[in-house]
């Protein structure tokens, strides 16, 4: 039996989640499976991952196939290296304890630079909140100005029509007589 580790979809339509499962090959994308694994959210901003490290290490170590965007996944969690490391112990290349600060080591650089990304999408994000924001001062201001200058203008006119009918209101009576 071909065993897959494989998305499988939840969530409603336009906003998709995903179990990350291991199911067998031949069952349908939201079938049967064998065991969940995690979540993959790619709605969130940045995508969210939860995952059983461990368990999706042994499903790889007794042959389980990953698809691409599962394993792509999994190589984000470090869970791909893990199964690597692990078959240079059990081939005798490395001992676990090297394996294992191999990890500690990839672990703590993915991390650092995963906040940096992190830290760049916050102040992107800031940026173009204050961005529009000023925009939208500016427009505001723009029209504050626009309706002072009518209304300026308005006063003027009235201005103007009363000292016109004032002088009309002068020449008639000359008229008459």
């Amino acid at each position: 039996m071909a065993v897959k580790i494989r998305l499988a979809r939840r969530g409603r339509k336009q906003a998709p989640v995903y179990d990350i499962v291991v199911a067998d090959a031949r069952s349908p994308r939201d079938g049967k499976f064998i065991e969940k694994l995690g979540q993959y959210n790619p709605q969130s901003t940045p995508a969210t991952i939860s995952l059983k490290d461990d368990r999706a290490v042994y499903w790889l170590m007794v042959g389980a196939e990953p698809t691409d965007t599962t394993r792509k996944i999994l190589s984000v969690r470090g869970v791909m290296l893990k199964k690597h490391l692990q078959v240079g112990v059990e081939k005798g290349a490395i001992t676990q304890e090297v394996a294992d600060a191999r990890f500690a080591t990839w672990a703590s650089e993915k991390e650092a630079s995963r906040n940096i990304k992190i830290a760049k999408l916050a102040e992107g994000k800031d940026a173009t909140k204050k961005a529009a924001f000023d925009a939208e001062k500016k427009k505001r201001a723009d029209m504050e100005a626009a309706q002072q200058k009518l209304a300026a203008a308005e006063a003027e006119a009235e201005v103007v029509a009363e000292e016109a009918s004032e002088v009309v209101a002068e020449e008639a009576p000359e008229a008459e007589a």
